[in-house]
């Protein structure tokens, strides 16, 4: 295995990959940085207004060191530099995704005025939604806050898609809702009482399998 620079400021000093992988992406927005681009690649700009909150030094520092270490890199698209995953942060997908399956009781207590994204649905469904499939494929569109997400799941499991498709289903909803179908935590008659759907309902049913008649007890963090 190619050996990679533990190129940081600061260590833990320990021989655990946990407590080195600490050393690499441990640094506050650094995690939040690779679950953009696990989206897709951004500019800078594109970062800023994403990450709001980050001020645009300290932006530009995290992604000089993601960069060094192999994370992150620069390439030149149509619209300029854009920063992208190395197939080696790409491989944060995995320990990203559990974080946000195990943070979804922290997502039940609803927004309380923090910013939302509907890009960091391309994240959140597929890790919410691992081991769902669909044989043909199926496409459901979420509209929230007047922008469509389109998710696809066929038999490789669920995943966002950037191609300009007519999903058979388009559920318009608060994030909330969303998040709270794919955790298992409201029930699809729940949801529908404070959303609204267009197109075929069986498709929605196939989405959210845990979304039975009765809701999965979601464990209160506090």
């Amino acid at each position: 295995m190619e050996k990679v620079k533990h190129n940081v400021g600061r260590s833990y000093g320990q021989f655990c990959g946990v407590s080195r992988a600490l050393d690499i992406v441990g640094d506050r927005w650094n995690l939040l940085i690779v679950r953009e681009l696990l989206a897709s690649p951004m500019r800078f700009n594109q970062l800023v207004a994403s990450l709001r909150g980050i001020a645009t030094n300290l932006l530009a520092e995290r992604l000089r060191t993601l960069e060094a270490v192999g994370i992150v890199e620069r390439r030149l698209g149509d619209v300029g530099v854009v920063y992208t995953l190395t197939p080696w942060g790409a491989g944060l997908r995995e320990p990203i995704e559990a974080l946000a399956r195990w943070g979804a009781p922290l997502m039940m207590r609803g927004r309380d005025g923090d910013s939302f994204q509907p890009r960091w649905l391309a994240v959140a469904l597929p890790a919410l939604l691992r081991g769902v499939t669909a044989k043909p494929s199926i496409e459901l569109g979420f509209e929230i806050e007047g922008s469509l997400t389109v998710l696809r799941v066929d038999r490789d499991g669920p995943r966002v898609v950037q191609d300009h498709c007519q999903p058979g289903a388009i559920l318009t909803a608060a994030p909330e809702i969303v998040l709270g179908l794919a955790a298992g935590a409201l029930t699809i008659d729940q949801a529908l009482a404070a959303s609204s759907l267009q197109g075929d309902l069986q498709i929605l049913r196939k989405v959210f399998p845990l979304a039975r008649v009765t809701a999965t007890a979601v464990p209160d963090p506090r």
